[in-house]
């Protein structure tokens, strides 16, 4: 297949995929198929180095090398060696193989990946007399093997590291929402950019620093060093770099303030510092506010959050404070639309709002809902300015 038609999979998040379509028809991808956690789409290298550069919502991008079908071991041992891996690894390039199963034939993922890597050095060996090494944690080349009962779809992975590794954060400094998540959360929230957006319970930054790249057009990783693409045989350095440049000249400036707050100094000082990373730091207001000290008077937007879900609180607490931000909410913030996400069911009751909307949303392991409150909308036509309660 010419790299002018090349077959691609986006993965995504589950509920993510139309926003990853939408994302690729802006890019001009054509024969886009929205599957379970996958789109798939055709496009040339141009566009898949765009793809990795600019997509918010997905988790990482495939190319398909070839698929098979196998009921036991020793044909799948047999099917991936059959392949030239010659044609897209060096005998000096590291690998590492991921693998999800979902099958009765074969119910571990990580033998599944030991027998095709078994199969991938014997067959270096065979020709070279020489077998490429193993990296598990910083591979050249990452193959990626995804099997449905006995059907294996083999791949290579053109992003590397998870494209929710923006480059914003540094090491140490966890962020306890997903980057792709949040990117989605303000798809899916209809918040524009020519909107007020807050997060009153911002932790770490993620959703601002999110929003602010939305609001700027700044590419989701324009920061990473490293793409899985830039170790294939038919890495175009030159043609990155163009695209690189020309995503670069097209980041803006904010049309509207952005602002989080928390009550946790750390996550503030933390939050700063990914923003100033981006050369966001005049372009977000973080401060040190409780949600129920924060005075807000400016013209209304979207506000989405990220409440605790009540694992480190006991049940008590969590109604208390459910309840605090559906009175908050009330009281203060008319003409706002109002996003919660939770995995607590409970703690949603006691919000005291009518919700208009309810996504269901992974966050990790927790089965959430992304919930939209539509609160009165009143007429607040003073400036922005954040004050503090005494």
């Amino acid at each position: 297949m010419s790299e002018k038609n090349t077959r691609y999979v986006a993965k995504t998040m589950m509920g993510m995929e139309p926003l990853v379509a939408e994302e690729l028809k802006e890019l001009g991808a054509s024969n886009i198929q929205e599957k379970r956690r996958a789109v798939f789409f055709e496009g040339d290298l141009e566009l898949l180095y765009r793809a990795n550069l600019e997509l918010r919502c997905a988790v990482s991008i495939l190319k398909p090398l070839f698929w098979f079908r196998a009921h036991k071991e020793s044909v799948l041992y047999k099917q991936v060696g059959m392949f030239d891996w010659m044609s897209v690894m060096d005998l000096n390039q590291t690998f590492a193989i991921t693998s999800s199963v979902h099958s009765e034939y074969f119910n571990h993922s990580k033998y599944v990946a030991l027998k095709a890597k078994d199969a991938i050095v014997d067959m270096f060996r065979e020709h070279l007399g020489e077998r490429p090494n193993v990296d598990p944690v910083n591979p050249d080349i990452k193959i990626n093997i995804h099997v449905n009962e006995a059907e294996f779809d083999v791949s290579l992975d053109s992003s590397g590291d998870g494209l929710h590794k923006r480059g914003y954060r540094q090491s140490g400094h966890g962020a306890p929402l997903n980057e792709v998540l949040a990117a989605g959360m303000i798809k899916l929230s209809g918040w524009t950019p020519d909107k007020p957006f807050l997060d009153p319970m911002c932790g770490s930054g993620t959703l601002a620093i999110e929003a602010c790249m939305v609001s700027t057009n700044t590419p989701a990783n324009i920061l990473r060093k490293e793409f899985g693409f830039m170790n294939w045989k038919n890495y175009d350095e030159a043609l990155f770099l163009k695209v690189k440049k020309e995503a670069m000249a097209r980041i803006t400036k904010p049309q509207a303030p952005i602002l989080g707050t928390d009550g946790n100094y750390k996550a503030i000082e933390i939050a700063e510092d990914a923003a100033k990373e981006l050369g966001f730091s005049e372009h977000i207001s973080f401060q040190k506010t409780m949600f129920n000290d924060l005075e807000y008077t400016g013209e209304s937007g979207v506000i989405i959050m990220n409440p605790p879900y009540g694992e480190r609180l006991n049940t008590l607490d969590v109604i208390t404070l459910y309840k605090g931000v559906g009175d908050k909410l009330k009281s203060d913030f008319d003409g706002f639309d109002a996003w919660i996400i939770s995995s607590n069911k409970e703690a949603f009751k006691n919000v005291g709002l009518r919700p208009s909307r309810k996504i269901p949303l992974m966050n990790g392991p927790l089965e959430c809902k992304f919930i939209k409150y539509e609160m009165y909308r009143g007429s607040k036509k003073a400036k922005f300015q954040i004050t503090t309660s005494e």
